[in-house]
């Protein structure tokens, strides 16, 4: 199968998409399908700033058994979003054609639908094979509220023979906008259980206090939250939650352009030394952290479902969150957390809830038994199949 994939890390961004090669490295273990990867790299006319480091990255080759080919296309940031379906066609549609007739393929896939999807749909069509293509949340949120690239993704579903969403809910938001319901199967995250898991040493707090350089008093209580520093995200709401819990730090993990912003308005809200930026961490690092923290704050205005819930579950730490995407799909007892409404009093609120009641980790931990990366590669082989079998 020929996977096309904006998401998917490189050298320059080693976190990007590392939740897609995950499914598809668990596809190519527990089935019989053989992935190749086009991962196109968007690069402006001139690559300044993050842009140099990523042409840099641009490279092809065999990356842990899987060929990965990353040709690059025109990008106009911030302005030309548009474009980039049709850019991404012409610079792989002729890799697609000279692969296609190296090693023919059966399937063509895409696991973000925008611009991936519609762009998909065209190389798709060229070749003459069938198409699946996954949501995620924010392509169907964001870019399904923009005219333009709504037309262009319903028409991408209706051409596909079928369609994968993360969670029920954001299936049912991809029917409201105009995809057929009846093509989109749920396939669930999955979960690296060795990585992510209780721990609970008991000097785990202060090693951690120690390592990333941030305060912590015994009878302090840690909130975490992860994701992109970025208004959608909601980090905004827990610092001023924070305001009202003074036994309280938090530790933001995430880059993103909102960290300015936040930064003052830690300090304007008398919280900064309570605040700590830990920007992006190793994979390595998350989970000490998740185990280490009570709870896992993260208040988004959108999600499908996020990989940060079901980690920090995993974990054996309960969430509050608010009822975004599949959150009543992962907040499905007492155990897992609540979920409140999106402001900053409420999530106060939703804290102390939880932080009042005491939770067995292992039973926290429960809640995620149904993540896993085994289980979603071999959900993802069969769906493919379904595909193959329904053209044929």
């Amino acid at each position: 199968m020929l996977i096309i994939s904006t998401l998917w890390p490189n050298a320059a961004q080693p976190r990007f998409g590392t939740f897609v090669e995950s499914s598809i490295r668990a596809l190519q273990q527990e089935t019989e399908w053989e992935p190749v990867v086009v991962n196109p790299i968007g690069l402006p006319p001139i690559a300044f700033g993050k842009y140099r480091a990523l042409a840099g990255a641009a490279t092809s080759g065999s990356e842990e058994g899987i060929a990965v080919h990353r040709p690059t296309f025109r990008l106009i940031p911030s302005v030309g979003a548009r474009l980039n379906p049709g850019a991404i066609v012409s610079a792989v549609l002729s890799l697609a054609r000279r692969l296609h007739a190296e090693k023919p393929f059966d399937l063509v896939d895409a696991q973000f639908f925008w611009p991936d999807g519609p762009a998909v749909a065209e190389i798709g069509r060229a070749l003459d094979l069938p198409v699946s293509i996954k949501a995620r949340g924010g392509d169907i949120h964001l870019w399904g509220a923009k005219p333009y690239s709504r037309r262009m993704m319903i028409a991408a579903a209706q051409q596909a023979g079928g369609l994968l969403a993360v969670c029920g809910a954001l299936a049912d938001d991809m029917a409201v906008i105009g995809m057929p319901r009846d093509k989109i199967t749920v396939h669930y995250t999955g979960l690296d259980r060795d990585r992510f898991r209780p721990l609970g040493h008991t000097s785990l707090r202060a090693c951690l206090s120690a390592e990333l350089g941030f305060p912590l008093a015994r009878d302090e209580h840690l909130l975490a939250t992860v994701g992109a520093l970025i208004p959608r995200k909601g980090q905004e709401l827990v610092i001023r939650a924070l305001a009202t819990l003074p036994r309280a730090r938090l530790l933001l993990i995430g880059q993103g352009p909102d960290e300015g912003r936040l930064r003052q308005l830690a300090a304007d809200e008398g919280v900064a030394d309570r605040v700590h930026f830990l920007g992006s961490v190793d994979h390595d690092v998350l989970p000490p952290i998740l185990s280490a923290a009570d709870v896992m704050v993260l208040p988004s205005a959108s999600e499908g479902l996020a990989n940060a819930w079901i980690e920090a579950l995993a974990c054996g730490t309960p969430l509050v969150i608010t009822d975004a995407g599949g959150a009543r799909e992962v907040v499905t007892g007492p155990s897992a957390g609540v979920i409140v409404t999106r402001d900053a009093d409420a999530i106060a609120r939703g804290i102390r809830l939880v932080l009042e009641k005491s939770r067995d980790a292992l039973t926290v931990a429960a809640r995620a038994n149904r993540f896993d990366w085994v289980a979603n590669g071999r959900a993802l082989g069969r769906h493919y199949d379904r595909i193959v079998s329904g053209r044929t």
